[in-house]
């Protein structure tokens, strides 16, 4: 029995609980911690939960009572809680972004290395079958080599979100919607291409003057042999229609699926390739269905590594791949030029520090608060159905 501390009682924890209360044969939820200690309680009693209540995970240290633990805090606190729970000889799946820095990243995956212990990321929207079967039939090399990718990480978020104590402020948050949203996608772009050699982005803020960081990013990726991206990260766009697009020599394939080949008439002008489109239906629609999707898939895949001795599918280099990609993004837009990857540990960009020092401040926050809509739903995407 694998057991499990929550580290902070927010809108994102109640998906990583129900997650947990999906598997009681292998885990069961032993602590519950927020520095406001009154919503941990009522985290636990809102999922009947019989969970030590606590106001700080560092009174968890040492406990012989947790083997593994989610971070469900703002960004800025991410790689802190991560690294003291790794070094204690705990497990750790950390809430996306998973950290705020390169240097931040690099110093939990330390942790992990030195003590042994299973770090993971949540990337919840691999597990949902649009997104990996799209790998699958992208791995299975039957559209050719990619050429062009479009990524539509479209949101949309009222003013008052950015109310919200923590947000809207590059020192807590980390980023605005590049880091904190288009995150899911640019880990599906990483996990699916792999990083580009350089990048191009302009930053703005178009819809919320309560907030510092930025509300729209659009980014130019360069790939070898000529393929490239772009990416458009948004809080802006209405009806959230959020899609991923491989263009590839022979066909096009997406998420939400959608398929499109090409053959090439004796002048050049295409004409509809049916037999491979057929063919691409086909292997689409043989493909398993995941019997576990979203959290708790994610959470499934790091139960299974834990009791398997095995590496989960989202590793903290997985997030690391991210957050090097999203720090491109920023680093190109507020320098305004083309940037090259890697980024250095030289870089100025590396660390939490470098990017505070450079970041625009669109706007200056102009509330804070300790709740916001409480006992609202909450939105995660991933709506990828035809």
């Amino acid at each position: 029995m694998i057991r499990v501390a929550i580290i902070g009682a927010g809108n994102i924890c109640p998906a990583h609980i129900q997650a947990y209360l999906a598997f009681p044969e292998r885990c069961k939820i032993t602590a519950v911690a927020d520095i406001y200690p009154e919503k941990a309680k009522a985290r636990a009693e809102q999922f009947g939960l019989e969970a030590d209540i606590l106001n700080s995970h560092k009174l968890l240290l040492g406990s012989a009572k947790i083997d593994l633990v989610s971070i469900c805090t703002p960004p800025y606190t991410h790689a802190d809680t991560a690294v003291d729970f790794l070094r204690d000889g705990k497990h750790v799946l950390v809430e996306k972004p998973m950290a705020a820095s390169l240097e931040e990243c690099d110093r939990m995956i330390d942790a992990a290395k030195q003590s042994g212990t299973v770090l993971s990321v949540v990337a919840q929207n691999r597990f949902l079958d649009p997104i990996m079967n799209l790998k699958r039939i992208l791995d299975s090399g039957k559209i050719g080599r990619v050429l062009h990718a479009q990524v539509d990480s479209f949101w949309w978020r009222g003013h008052c979100y950015y109310d919200l104590w923590w947000r809207g402020l590059w020192s807590k948050e980390g980023g605005g919607c590049t880091l904190n949203h288009a995150v899911h996608h640019i880990d599906m772009l990483g996990w699916m291409m792999g990083l580009p050699d350089k990048v191009t982005a302009i930053l703005s803020n178009a819809a919320h003057d309560n907030a510092e960081v930025e509300d729209i990013s659009i980014a130019a990726l360069q790939y070898d042999k000529g393929a490239v991206a772009q990416v458009t990260s948004s809080v802006i766009h209405h009806g959230e229609e959020q899609q991923i697009v491989f263009q590839g020599e022979r066909a096009r394939i997406s998420a939400p699926w959608k398929v499109y080949a090409s053959t090439s008439l004796d002048n050049g002008f295409p004409q509809r390739h049916v037999e491979l489109e057929r063919e691409l239906h086909e292997d689409y629609s043989k493909l398993p269905r995941l019997v576990h999707t979203g959290h708790q898939g994610q959470i499934d895949d790091v139960l299974t590594a834990i009791e398997t001795g095995t590496s989960p599918l989202v590793t903290g280099h997985s997030g690391r791949m991210t957050i090097e990609l999203i720090t491109a993004i920023y680093k190109a837009g507020i320098r305004q030029r083309t940037i090259e990857l890697p980024i250095a540990k030289e870089d100025p960009y590396y660390t939490v520090q470098g990017i505070l020092d450079n970041a625009p401040r669109f706007y200056k926050k102009a509330n804070s608060v300790v709740n916001l809509g409480d006992g609202l739903q909450i939105g995660l995407g991933g709506h990828y159905g035809p």
